[in-house]
């Protein structure tokens, strides 16, 4: 059973266009990077991180969701497809067609991410 999060961070950004508080940015962001951090040590990918797949909840939870894109890592590096990520929140190793790429393309999102909770 999963527990129900009735908005994402996109919601959170369009309420408030002029950007989120300090306080409030630090545990986004916060909890992003423990959570992609989590994903990173179990040697997963993301590889879609942005704003619609950030659930929050009332309670100021951040809770990564849709996995339909993560990979697990190659052990011995190797080739994965390029088309991923949502352009907006692409790293320049995929917007150049690199396939030999890794987990700074889910840190490069939180980046982009952090920008907009900054200017909304």
């Amino acid at each position: 059973m999963f527990e129900y999060v009735d908005r994402n961070l996109l919601e959170v950004l369009e309420e408030q266009p002029d950007g989120l508080t300090q306080e409030m940015i630090a545990s986004m962001i916060y909890q992003l990077v423990k959570s992609i951090d989590y994903c990173h040590k179990h040697n997963i990918v993301h590889r879609d991180v942005k704003p619609e797949n950030l659930l929050i909840s009332k309670q100021g939870a951040l809770k990564l969701c849709d996995f339909g894109f993560a990979r697990p890592l190659p052990s011995h590096g190797g080739d994965m497809t390029d088309y991923v990520a949502t352009r907006w929140y692409r790293s320049p190793e995929l917007l150049l067609s690199d396939n030999d790429y890794g987990k700074p393309v889910d840190m490069w999102a939180i980046g982009c991410i952090m920008g907009e909770l900054t200017d909304g």
